[in-house]
Parts: C-alpha cells; structure tokens; sequence
C-alpha cells in the first residue's frame, strides 16, 4: 500500500465519481474524486455548494467495454473495462479494473475481512494530458487517476479516466449555427438550383442527423465506403467547408479524373474491429465511437419544434453504465441501512462524516465500523478525527452499535480531536504553532507548567500523554509516565534480566525498536544498563554506533586478565585469555580489547593472527576440509558452496564439466527447456560461466595450502544474483554518477522491512501441463541497507511466488502448510555490516537516528478447519463433535478413548525472536561491488538460482514429455509427488516434480515427522465443481532429499513478521515409506487412521487448553477449589449486610471441581494414548532409510542473522561446523540436536541422504596438496615467536571471535 492517506470505499468513490466534473475543478485541491473529506467540522465536502459542476448521467459505451458478468466471482483473476459517456456535459469516462489473483491464497474483495473494495488514490500514477488542439484525434484533455485496494490480499487496482467531449466548441459552431450552415449551404443552392430542387437550409439537427449516419456505416462495416462529394445530401448538409472536421473523424478525401470531369469523395473512417477484448481498440476508431454518441446526445436536446420540422424525432435509449460500474467494483448488494432508520433529507447535502470515512449514508452500521476502521489504518495520523466521526454519526443515526464502537475504542485510550484541543490549550500552546513545535519544546512547557503547579502534576501528565498519541510520541508518552529512569525500569521495558549479556541487551533493543518503540526510549534503557553496570561494551555502542574494539591501557588489560607476571609467554597469555571468556563470554569483547592492547604493546606475531583468524596455528591438513572466508555478507554462500562440495557425484561433474557443459548450437538453443521455460543464449552462456567459475572454486577447495580460501566475488555475484536482477543493478549503478543506489530501491523505499507473508501453496511443475513462467520474473522486496548480513530463508511470499502452475482454478479452503517446490522464492535483500561475533552476525549497533520501521499489514484468510492436529492447534477453530474428514463420512471422537470434547482454543503466539541490529551512516559498507553481492538471497532463492544455472549450461540426458530437460541434477535433487482430490466417488490426479519439501514449525516445537506429516495430510481445497479431500504421496524419492524448513511468519496484532524459533526435533535417520505412493491398501488405511487421530487429537488439546489455561494462571478444577476455600475463610458475621454462604453452594463448588479434574484426567489419557498410537502406527515401515547428512543453521530473526552449516562425515562419523572460514569437529551434538532457549540457532534447511547410497553420494573430504614448497614470505624471529622489533603493522583488525583450543569446553561466542 502507498504511504499514509485517506481512503474510500468503492460504493464512495462511485458516488463522487458522479459529483466530479474535471472541467470545473481542475485543481487537486478541490477536487472531490482524490480529497479527503472534511478535516474539521463546519467544513464542506470540496464541491458540494457549486452549481456549475455537471451530476454525471453515464450511459455505456457497449463496443469499447469489457463487462463484468452479472454473477461474477471475486475471487477469479479479473480485468474490466466500463466505457460510458455523459448525457449532460457529454464527457466521456473510462474505468477499469484489474485484480490478478496470481496465488491461489489471495482474497479479492468482498470477502468476509473486507466487505467492500477499499480504494487508496496512487497519486505517483496518477497524470494529467493536455493537448488543447486535439491532434491526432486525441482529447484536448485528459484526467487519469489511479487507485488500489488497501487490502494486502486482494491487488484491485482501478484505473479512471475521464475526457472532454471529442466535438469542441468550434466545430459544434459548424453543425449546429444556423448562420453558419446558411453560409455554407446557400451557394451550394445557387450553384445548381435545378439539381437541388426541392432543397433548403437544413435544420441543425438534420446536419446533425446526416453526419451521424455517414458514422454509424461506418462502424457497421469494415469494407471501405466513400461519399461523393456532390451527393444531395451531403451537399446540403455539410459539404467540402466541413473538410477540417471530416479530417478529423477520419474521413479521407480523394479526386477521380475522367474525360470530362474530376470527381470528388470522401472516403469514410476505417474502422478497425478486435477479437479479443473491448471490440473497438485504436483511437480512430474510438474516436468515431465517441462522436456518434455525442451526436446523438446533440440531437436528442435539440428543441421539439425543431425535430418535428426536420421530421427527426428520436427514440433516444442508450444503456445505463451505473449498474455495469456497480458490478465491476462489487457494489451491487452491499449491506444497507434498513429503510425504517434512513436518514436521507433531500434538501440538505450528506453529512460530512459520510465523506470522512469514505463511506455513503445509506451504508449499514458494519460498514460504516469497517469504513471508520480501514480509515484509522491507512492514515493514523488524522485517527482522532476519525474517531470524531464515528462519534458525531453515532448520534446523528441514533446507532447503539456505533456508540458501542466509539465508547470501546476510547477504553482501548483513542483519542478525539477535542481531547487534544484541550491538552493544547491546557499547556496555552497556540493551535498554528503545533506542527512546529518538536517534542522537546512540548516537553519544557510540561515540565515548567509541573514546576509552577506540582499539585497538578497528575492533571498535566494525562495532557501530555494525550499529545503523545496525538503526535504518535513515544518520547512523549515515556515522558508523560515516566517510566524508564533506573536499571530496573529498563529491564522490564526490555524484557531482559540483569544477567542477560550486553550483546543480548542490543537485541533487545532492535526487537523494540521493529514493535514500534520510539528509538528515543529504547536507546534511554541501554544508557540506564550501561551506567549501572559500568559497561564499556555499551558504552561504546552508545557513543560510536558499532562494535569496534575498544582501546585499552595496557596496564589495565593485564589487570583485566587478571595476569601479574608481565613476562609470560603468548602461549600462557592466549591460554588465559581462553580462560577468562569461559567464565565470562558474555564479556568476549572487552576481554579482546585486553588481549589486543598487550599483544600491540609485546608486538606478538602469534597474538595478531589469533585476534585475526582465531588459530594459532595455520597448519593445513590433507584430512580436513578447507574453510570459506566472508567476503560480505556471504555466510549464507558459503555453507551452500561447502555442501554442494561434499555431494560426490556433482562436485565431479563440476570438475569434470567440459563432459557435461551443453552444445550451443541455434537448435539446441532452440529446443532447451529448463524450469518448464525456454532459456536464452544470454542464460545459457552464463550459466556456462558460474559453471567453471564454481569449477576453479572446487579445485581451490582440493588444493588449497591453507586452512581456508576466499571465494572469487564473480563467483558469488553468479550464485547469488539472478541474470534478471543483474539487470535491475546494471540499470540502477547509472542512476548517479557519484552514489549507488541503495539495494532497497528497486521495488520499494529504501528502509522498508519486509513484506508480510501469505501462507503459500505447492510449487510444482505439472506433467501434463508445464507451466510457461520465468523464474526470473519474480518480483523482490529487498531489505533496507542497514540490515545485517543476509535475511532469513523463507520470507513472507508475495503473489508472485509460485513459480508453475496450480491445478486448474484450485483454491484451498485450508491454508496448506507444505509446498513441493521445483524453484525457490525470492526473498528480502539485504545489505552487510562489519562482522562483529563469528555466531552472533545479528547485533550490530543501531545509528542513533535509527527510526522505528512500519511493516506493511497483509490479510491471511481463515480455512474452515484442519485435519492435522498441528493445524488445528495453530489455527484455534471451534469445531463440534464430529467432523467431516474425507470421503463425506462424518469423524466421531473413538470410543474407546475416555473423553469427547466439543471446542478448541487457540494457543497464545510465541515472543518474537532477537530482532536484527541498525547501524550508523558512517559504518554502513559503501556500496561499491557489495551492491551485488550484498543483495543476499534467501535458501530456497540461492539454490534454485544454482539449480537452474547448472541445468541451463548442462547438456540434458534426454527430454521429456513437455519438453522439459532431464540431466543429472534432476536425478541428483529432483522427486515426484501424485495429488489426489477425493469427494465421494469422484478421484482426480496429477503428478509434480519437486526440489524440497517444505514443512512448517510456526505453531511450536515438533518432530521432524510430525513436520513432514504436514507436507502429506489430507487437507480440504475447492474446486470447480465443490470441495475435496486433498492428499500427496511421493511417487519418486531422489537420492539428495532436501527439506526447507519454513520459519518466517506475520503477527496479524504488531503488524509485522517475526521468526519461529520453534525447535525441529531432528532425527539422524527418518524412513518415508509412509509418504510413498502405492496401491498397498493397508498403508493407505493406515495413513487414513492418523488422519482422524490427529483431528482427535486436536480437539483434544483444544479442550485441555480451555481447563488449564484461565487469565488467573489456575485450571478449572483448581480455580473452582480456591474459590471454595476462599468462601469457607469469611467470616460473615464480622461483615455486615453479607449473607452466610449457603450449603448448596459449597456443594456445586466441589462437584464442579472434581467433574472437571476428572475431565481433564481423561483427555490427559486420551492424548497420551493418541500419541502412542501416532508414534508406533509406521513404525514397521523401514524400507526406505535415509540419512540426516547437512543442517543449515540461522541465528537472528527474520531479516538479519548469520549462517553456517554442520555436514556429517559418515566415513569418520564425526559431524564438522562449517563456519565461514573455520572448519571445526564438533563434539557436543547438542549444539545441532537441541537448542537453546536464551539465543535460539534454528535449522532451516535440511538434507537427507538415502542410505543405500551413502558411499556414491557423500564425500566430505576431498584433498590434493600439491608438494611444491610454500614460496610465502617469512619474518625474522629471535625464536621466541615474536618478531624482531616492531615488524607487526598493528592495524584495526576486523573483530573476529577466538575458536577455543579445548573444542569440549561449551563457551558461547
């Protein structure tokens, strides 16, 4: 949606369309289609007293209009056009409409959120065409203004646009003067008065008549007609003075000499008619249409007398074009006022509060709340007003549901402009003064007025926390309560504890900062930590905005090491050092600063390359694997890069290429279909480029005589830039001769977070049918700058994300939370920051302008119910005892579990994750060659970007049906899936190909088949013709199985997206039998069965949450039994007036709390023995092993975080962490099999690895050290390790955290 601004609803913005007359209000400033209304009472609407303005009587213009149907569904991909013409002013209007329903989630309006399309005007899309002269038949003038719904999910866009009559005053003169046409047609009878015999000076209507006749044959025919020019008629009528305006309908003239005479014609207009669309398209032809209806509007106003005397009374019955408009903007039947409470008084004009909130007078009390609340969203900055209006309507239509509207908002604290009247002139701030006036100024005239009145503090306070709000303060409002003055406010406002590291109190920081907090009062709680705790860690963050390491006293860093001996060694001192941050790693910078100000002042070699790479040593070993360095904001890269090396067969492939790169030849070129779309020479050609680019990066990781490499940046600009956004930056570098433009620029303001997710649906190429779409087109939303390191894998998905198509016209009614993709999603980019902790990317410091970032809101409609408990779990529907499930057989509650149970509830959402970190002006990376390679991708983006290129420069195995091309890395990553749609006997099916299975953690923590379980359930979807049961099976399992764990989600409440940290519990092997396709009826019973548990089961715990979970913190039992002992401690006879507690209720309090314990006992046991029957219903299948081999791994949250990767060496069965450029064993599995609370690193993409293949597939270490001598320059020592003199450049070294040489030891970083 655009920026900040009054909408209207489409029943409004018809109504001032039939008000707004362009050619009487020419400005914006008085223009009723685009202002807002009255912003203040005692206004007007902008043209309502003005007489001169024309009230539009549009008829339709059928030949240039594409109509809706009368029973069109909202919810199909539409694109209308309503042509029409006014009958007063004879202007004639275009509105269209467009709404591209590309995902089969999107909700068009109406629909059960939005009632009615909710237009915001586009005024950057907007424009005004001026052609006085009217050249080549186009509109002296033309007004076009576009509008879009402020529905995230429904994309309606309207386009209108209105132009003048196409006859201008001059050549209405010509038809219509009657001394005009005397002059003209008088000589023509003097002329040749025995051929004219019987002819006179015509009437103008009869000029009229005769000129719209030569128009209508005109566009009855598409054979070319001509006039001759000394035809009766024509003669008589028009004749060749009217060239100029024959001219300019499209008449052509044209000589024919003979022996004896040169004849004259007029040839009439050609008209060219389409097949496809409004039947008349080119102006020309428009234009002939345009004038006909204005003639016969002419003629028609034209004065009886005189269409009686030319005998040319007309039947004038041109269609209405109001209904037509209704109906393309859904209008039609919309709720109204009942008529015994319509308030309509013709004599007066609407009340300005109707214009206000975009709404009509005839409008119900629910729209008039939906109109009042759409308003306050799209423009808060006016949201008073607003709640002014609602109030003035709820009494001006005697509403009781309006007034309780109003009275519950301002519970919730809205205000109305009277409020903030008088807070103004309680502290005698004059009203023109305001919008100058900082929130500083505010503040001292609070404080002064608090000085000279302490006893009316209170009074003042409640005034200034109203101004907050009014000028949406959070200083102010802080201010006002007060609240954050010590350490211990700050923590609470934080939500931390007093040990939560100063790291972490940075996070927190951010978090607040995206919930909307004022930068302001976030930034005053980090000053009040960093005073009580004396930290030098924040210190610094508060005055420089980064984390540079801080210069310390030499004599103070042996202090800070608590090392006395100055002589020890630099062995003994990094062993201290090693020491010192496992007791305190929260303290890891600090404790740097020491270790670098000793090293800089013994000039240690040996400490300088530990500060720098973490080791001390730099010994290469031919059995371990080589690191990746970052060379901005690659982390993500790099753990892709280092476990497509480990896949056997494609790292051989890569180096052995030349075997397998494809022909170019204009046939194969030709013929190549890679992704259901034909590829270019262009993608092919670069393809071939990343292809060998990734070759030399391989041979590097073979070779290599050093612990780590550093990947070409042409490498990592092919892997992470798609050739369609290369493109897009190419355009975007020559923008400026002197700055590049920010990444974020290219489909949004720069700064913008990301956009808001949209549950999505499978991603599939269909056998049957390959989808024609690029995957290149894609529309991005990219991060602001100031985002640290790279986004996170899955972001909200746009409408563009479906990269194949759907099943024909398929719209689930349950929101499916898997999808099978052949291709990945794009997502937010973002651009790097200084790395700061090898682990902890995400807690750069924010600048101290940072400003709080608005998060667009997105609409997720609501499935009916859900089959699988996790679903129902999430979605908190309130279901009844049976259920319909599949087959149109109803779902009872098994008799054999101990409880039935009629309801569920929704669980409370879960806090969002440690948000990402702002950084200063001054330490944001210059966007030279980053504006590329900082344009991260997301996972699913980056692989099918690397998928794709391989297939594209590779030569295909053989081709299949559709053309599509089948290569290796189809064999490598490539399954099958067969959906089936069930309702009663009917079956459908269709197979897909899939890339990854995408499984979903957003309602909590869970198994990994619980997850998957997801991907395969059934699940309902409708149709053409009604609703089905849903299911998947795999009928093809590929070697590689890759799954993508989707963890981004849209708190609807904040407004914004957040990371899941749900733990996924991982499993180091899983067997799919259960999800193959077979014709084995017992497995497909047996899948049936876990069907309707897990629907038992969601009831279930629906029911378990009602009785446990009570505002009070007590369950049901235990609240029935307090309130019992509360009753039976009252001492009645020491109250007076209070009856004694009768008997009878003491009684009803015990049974009522032993019926719900038991209750409660026999769902407990019903879930227990659900799950059991869960966890032991496959456990026989165990035919299809596959083995966990890669985990990637985020930390951070859903822009900003940091990435690495564990990969399995099944030949050592040891598990290594690649982390950009350290490689390390890892020995504690907890850190990729559990996870920890307090700073959460989740998985979020997965790679399985069948089991009978293990040998052929994996290889983790592959190694070749050439054995010529390392030609690296040495520095002369003295033996000691340290360099003679001051050999050693002690340069600002990047911060780079310390990999401990006891690799047991469990030190955060």
């Amino acid at each position: 949606m655009s920026a900040a601004a009054p909408c209207k609803t489409a029943p409004r913005l018809i109504e001032d369309l039939l008000r707004y007359d362009p050619a009487v209000f020419p400005t914006d400033a008085q223009n009723v289609l685009i202002s807002a209304g009255p912003q203040a009472e005692g206004e007007t609407l902008p043209d309502a007293n003005n007489s001169n303005g024309c009230r539009h009587k549009f008829m339709l213009k059928p030949d240039q209009s594409v109509l809706p149907p009368v029973n069109a569904i909202s919810s199909t991909p539409k694109s209308y056009m309503v042509a029409s013409f006014c009958t007063e002013c004879r202007c004639h209007l275009d509105l269209s409409l467009e709404i591209e329903a590309t995902t089969p989630n999107a909700t068009p309006c109406p629909n059960t959120a939005y009632p009615l399309h909710h237009f915001q005007y586009l005024p950057e899309k907007s424009k005004a065409l001026q052609n006085p002269t009217g050249s080549n038949g186009g509109p002296r003038w033309q007004d076009e203004r576009h509008f879009r719904c402020s529905s995230e999910a429904c994309c309606a866009v309207v386009i209108i646009s209105i132009r003048p009559s196409r006859l201008s005053p001059e050549h209405l003169a010509t038809l219509t003067d009657p001394a005009r046409i005397k002059a003209r047609i008088q000589p023509a009878l003097e002329s040749d008065p025995d051929r004219l015999r019987g002819y006179t000076v015509p009437e103008p209507i009869k000029v009229l008549s005769n000129l719209r006749q030569y128009l209508i044959d005109a566009l009855r025919t598409t054979e070319v007609k001509k006039v001759n020019a000394t035809n009766k008629p024509f003669m008589t009528s028009l004749g060749n003075s009217c060239g100029g305006l024959l001219e300019y309908l499209g008449f052509r003239y044209s000589e024919e000499s003979t022996e004896t005479e040169v004849r004259q014609f007029w040839a009439l207009p050609s008209i060219q008619r389409c097949d496809n669309g409004p039947v008349l398209q080119d102006s020309a032809s428009i234009l002939v249409d345009d004038v006909d209806k204005e003639l016969m509007v002419l003629m028609d106003k034209r004065s009886w007398a005189e269409k009686t005397k030319a005998n040319k009374v007309l039947s004038f019955t041109p269609l209405p074009a109001l209904i037509h408009i209704e109906r393309c903007l859904d209008t039609v039947d919309y709720a109204k006022l009942p008529s015994s409470r319509h308030l309509v008084d013709l004599t007066t004009d609407d009340h300005p509060c109707y214009s206000t909130l975009g709404a009509l007078e005839d409008f119900s009390d629910d729209l008039i709340e939906f109109a009042y609340d759409r308003q306050r969203l799209c423009d808060p900055d006016q949201a008073a007003h607003y709640f002014d209006c609602l109030k003035r309507l709820a009494d001006f239509r005697h509403s009781d549901s309006l007034s309780t509207k109003a009275v519950v908002m301002e519970s919730t604290g809205e205000i109305s402009t009277g409020d903030i009247e008088e807070a103004y002139t309680y502290f005698k701030i004059d009203p023109h003064h305001r919008a100058i006036l900082n929130d500083e100024h505010v503040l001292g005239v609070f404080k002064s007025r608090v000085a000279a009145a302490p006893t009316h503090e209170n009074q003042a306070r409640h005034h200034l926390q109203i101004i907050g709000k009014a000028r949406r303060s959070s200083f102010l409002e802080l201010a006002a309560s007060e609240r954050i003055n010590t350490n211990a406010q700050a923590l609470v406002w934080l939500g931390a504890e007093g040990t939560t590291a100063d790291e972490f109190i940075i996070s927190l920081y951010t978090s607040k900062i995206e919930e909307g907090a004022e930068a302001q009062v976030a930034r005053r709680a980090v000053e009040c930590i960093a005073a009580h705790r004396n930290s030098p860690f924040l210190r610094s963050w508060l005055d420089n905005g980064s984390f540079a390491e801080i210069e310390m006293d030499v004599g103070q860093a042996y202090t800070r090491l608590g090392m006395e001996d100055r002589t020890l060694d630099d062995d003994m001192i990094l062993a201290l050092f090693d020491i010192r941050v496992s007791e305190a790693p929260a303290q890891n910078d600090d404790l740097r600063a020491a270790l670098r100000a000793i090293g800089k002042e013994k000039g240690s070699q040996k400490i300088a390359a530990f500060l720098q790479t973490g080791q001390t040593s730099g010994q290469v070993s031919a059995e371990w694997p080589v690191g990746l360095e970052n060379i901005g904001n690659t982390c993500y890269l790099n753990s892709l890069l280092q476990f497509y090396f480990t896949v056997a067969p494609l790292r051989q492939l890569i180096l052995d290429f030349d075997k397998f790169a494809t022909e170019v030849t204009p046939e194969s070129v030709h013929r190549k279909r890679v992704g259901s779309r034909k590829v270019t020479l262009k993608e092919i050609e670069r393809a071939k480029k990343f292809a060998y680019e990734l070759q030399r990066l391989f041979q590097s990781l073979i070779t290599a005589k050093t612990t780590s490499i550093t990947p070409e940046r042409e490498l990592a600009r092919l892997t992470l830039i798609k050739a369609s956004d290369e493109e897009t930056f190419r355009r975007m570098s020559i923008t400026s001769a002197h700055e590049r433009p920010d990444p974020g620029y290219r489909d949004r303001g720069s700064g913008q977070g990301p956009i808001q997710p949209q549950p999505g649906l499978m991603s599939e190429i269909t056998e049957s049918e390959p989808a024609e779409l690029d995957r290149d087109d894609h529309k991005r939303t990219e991060a602001s700058d100031d985002a640290s390191d790279v986004t996170l894998v899955d972001r909200p998905w746009d409408d563009q994300d479906i990269v194949t198509q759907k099943l024909a016209h398929q719209v689930p009614l349950t929101q499916p939370e898997h999808a099978f993709s052949n291709e990945i999603k794009a997502d937010d980019q973002a651009k790097g920051q200084q790395r700061q902790i090898l682990e902890d990317k995400e807690n750069l410091a924010p600048s101290k302008e940072e400003a709080a970032r608005d998060i667009p809101n997105q609409e997720q409609g609501t499935p009916l119910h859900e089959v699988s408990g996790s679903r129902a779990n999430q979605q908190g529907v309130t279901t009844t005892d049976t259920l319909t499930v599949i087959e149109g057989t109803p779902l009872d509650i098994d008799s054999s579990l101990p409880m039935q149970v009629s309801a569920i509830s929704k669980p409370p959402d879960r806090r969002p994750p440690v948000p990402p970190r702002p950084t200063t002006e001054e330490s944001r990376p210059k966007p030279v060659d980053e504006l590329e390679l900082g344009a991260q991708q997301d996972v699913t983006e980056v692989i099918g970007n690397v998928l794709f290129q391989l297939e594209c420069a590779m030569r295909p195995l053989s081709i299949e049906r559709g053309g599509e091309q089948y290569d290796e890395i189809k064999q490598m990553f490539y399954g099958k899936v067969k959906v089936r749609n069930e309702a009663g006997n009917a079956r459908r099916e269709n197979v897909e190909a899939f890339a990854d299975i995408k499984i979903n953690v957003s309602s909590g923590s869970r198994d990994i088949y619980s997850a998957l379980d997801e991907a395969f359930d059934v699940q309902e979807v409708i149709l053409d013709d009604g609703v089905f049961q849903q299911y998947s099976s795999i009928t093809h399992l590929p070697p590689v199985l890759q799954v993508f764990v989707q963890r981004v989600q849209f708190d609807k409440e904040k407004s914004r997206t957040y990371k899941s940290e749900s733990h996924l519990g991982l499993r180091e092997t899983i067997y799919m039998d259960r999800y193959m396709d077979s014709e084995d009826t017992p497995l497909l019973t047996k899948r049936r069965e876990t069907w309707r548990w897990k629907h038992q089961l969601s009831l279930l715990q629906g029911r378990h949450a009602l009785l446990t979970k009570t505002k009070m913190d007590l369950s049901i039992p235990e609240l029935f039994g307090k309130t019992k002992e509360w009753l039976a401690s009252l001492d009645v006879k020491q109250m007076e007036g209070i009856d004694p507690v009768e008997a009878d209720l003491m009684e009803d309090l015990t049974r009522i709390s032993v019926e719900a314990d038991k209750e409660l006992s026999d769902i407990e046991a019903s879930m227990a023995e659900l799950t059991r029957r869960l966890e032991s219903q496959f456990s026989d299948a165990t035919s299809l092993p596959y083995r966990l081999q890669s985990v990637f791994i985020h930390r951070g949250t859903a822009t900003f975080g940091h990435y690495w990767i564990y990969i399995y060496d099944f030949k050592r069965q040891i598990w290594r962490k690649y982390n950009d450029g350290y490689v390390t064993e890892v020995t504690n599995m907890h850190e990729i099999f559990e996870q920890d609370p307090s700073h959460p690193a989740t998985p979020y993409y997965l790679v399985y690895v069948r089991e009978e293949e293990l040998e052929r597939l994996v290889d983790p270490v592959c190694r070749d050290i050439p054995e010529e001598p390392d030609m690296a320059m040495e520095i002369e020592s003295d033996g000691s390790g340290a360099p003679q003199g001051n050999d050693v450049p002690w340069i600002e070294e990047a911060p780079r955290p310390h990999v401990p040489v006891d690799a047991n030891r469990d030190v955060e970083w």
